[in-house]
């Protein structure tokens, strides 16, 4: 009875909230039903949605994870560093949507996959440096040094987001800087960025908790 109710409890609390489930489900909807159709590039302009929005959760994602790297440095607690680590995947997968869905846009609106444009070029470097720290953070050992060394990486990494974010008004390029888009566009986009938001930081928190877990266990394991 006790590990039932153990086995019970444990799946409860990384259930995923309801909340979270019903947020996905209203932009899912909005996004294909509830925004107009494009009159230039049809449904195909559908992906900005979505590609704005992941494209806000891996900087959010790198931003946070420079304040963690921060506080880390200041505090030396490794609590700061489960978050870094789950940041830095969460914030991985997201500027890696964010390539995958603009390159699925600009194949029709350049009419090519791929180009060198600086908002692009400034996102796959940000992908690429989150893959550096993961890579990096998995070939040291020792706990505490490998929170160092990500908290530099980290704030360093955060050198990146301006650059992205202003790309498009500091160099040329081809990436519209602010399109104009209908009301009802608007709020979609506002409802895909709170729904995806919610997910990536329901993601971010259970990753967290997942690594203080295995903390624990290698802990215990220690002891014994």
């Amino acid at each position: 009875m006790f590990a039932a109710n153990d086995h019970h409890l444990s799946a409860t609390r990384f259930a995923i909230p309801t909340g979270v489930l019903a947020l996905v489900a209203v932009a899912s909807w909005s996004i294909f039903f509830v925004a107009p159709t494009e009159a230039t590039m049809g449904d195909v302009q559908r992906i900005i949605y979505l590609h704005v929005a992941v494209a806000w959760c891996g900087l959010a994602a790198m931003i946070a994870l420079g304040l963690c790297g921060g506080a880390y440095l200041v505090s030396r607690r490794l609590s700061w560093d489960f978050w870094s680590q789950a940041l830095c995947e969460v914030g991985c997968l997201g500027t890696f949507l964010t390539l995958v869905t603009g390159s699925a846009w600009a194949h029709e609106a350049w009419g090519t996959w791929w180009t060198w444009e600086p908002r692009l070029t400034s996102s796959l470097v940000m992908w690429i440096m989150y893959c550096g720290m993961l890579l990096i953070r998995s070939s040291i050992e020792e706990p505490q040094r490998r929170a160092r060394v990500g908290a530099v990486l980290a704030i360093i990494g955060v050198g990146d987001v301006p650059l992205v974010l202003m790309a498009t008004r500091w160099f040329r390029g081809v990436h519209p800087v602010s399109p104009e888009m209908d009301p009802t566009m608007r709020v979609v986009l506002l409802t895909s960025l709170v729904s995806f938001t919610a997910v990536f930081a329901y993601l971010a928190t259970m990753r967290r908790r997942q690594l203080e877990i295995a903390d624990q266990v290698v802990e215990l394991e220690a002891i014994a």
